[in-house]
């Protein structure tokens, strides 16, 4: 029997000359390959944009339990977005975000706190109209509480000494016996940030050099915490875009 379930688009690839293969994290089922056929026909260009990174959908589809690939009856916009595919910006950190889940997502069940998370997170990035160069900190912050690894907030910043322990995840006020840390002020910002929400993301004030800092070192901390998590594609064309 045929299902409905909202979903966000992660990745796609080509599967034969008119298919693809799309992963969606969906909100009934988790993450999901889904084998769309037809979508490079000429008569389905409408379709094929429907597959834009972090595109919110909603598909119908035989879902059938500890199968792989699941086929597709029906795929629909849930939400158009008002403004991700038309800024360079907004459609680079689309591109970067969605990179991040296909590396740090892997569960084939429903999770509807982390699916609630990400569909507003996406609605508000496209909503958005300034003020939003923050948005992949707080996105990469907040989401490390729905993957298990959110620091412990143990200490209070102390000027000169105050340190983000990577390793324990953990905030502290003593130097970590490892190398494996970063001190003030770029601890004191991150902290800031994980305390941070996106209707705040404004009040960071941060230059552009702070800025890269501060994504390297969540982007390490999350390579700590998940296997094979590096060689981010769209890092490099993301700094250069929102520098």
């Amino acid at each position: 029997m045929s299902s409905s379930t909202k979903g966000i688009v992660i990745h796609h690839f080509k599967y034969s000359e008119k298919s693809v293969i799309a992963k969606v994290y969906t909100e009934k089922y988790g993450l999901q390959s889904y084998i769309l056929n037809g979508v490079r026909n000429k008569k389905s260009k409408n379709k094929a944009a429907y597959l834009q990174p972090l595109s919110l959908v909603e598909i119908t589809a035989n879902h059938k339990e500890n199968k792989g690939l699941q086929r597709v009856k029906t795929i629909d916009l849930e939400t158009p977005f008002q403004t991700i595919p038309f800024d360079i910006s907004k459609s680079s950190l689309a591109f970067f975000i969605a990179e991040i889940l296909y590396k740090s997502i892997k569960e084939e069940e429903d999770n509807p706190q982390l699916f609630e998370f990400l569909h507003q997170a996406i609605q508000v990035l496209d909503l958005s109209e300034n003020n939003y160069a923050n948005f992949h900190l707080i996105f990469l912050a907040t989401l490390s509480k729905y993957l298990g690894f959110k620091p412990q907030i143990s200490a209070e910043p102390e000027i000169n000494s105050f340190y983000f322990d990577l390793q324990e995840g953990c905030f502290l006020n003593l130097l970590p016996y490892h190398q494996a840390f970063v001190a003030s002020p770029i601890s004191t910002q991150l902290y800031q940030v994980f305390g941070t929400n996106f209707e705040a993301m404004e009040t960071i004030i941060i230059n552009g050099k702070q800025r890269k800092i501060l994504l390297s070192t969540l982007l390490n901390y999350y390579s700590l915490h998940l296997s094979n998590f590096d060689n981010l594609k769209t890092l490099d064309i993301l700094e250069e875009v929102l520098n």
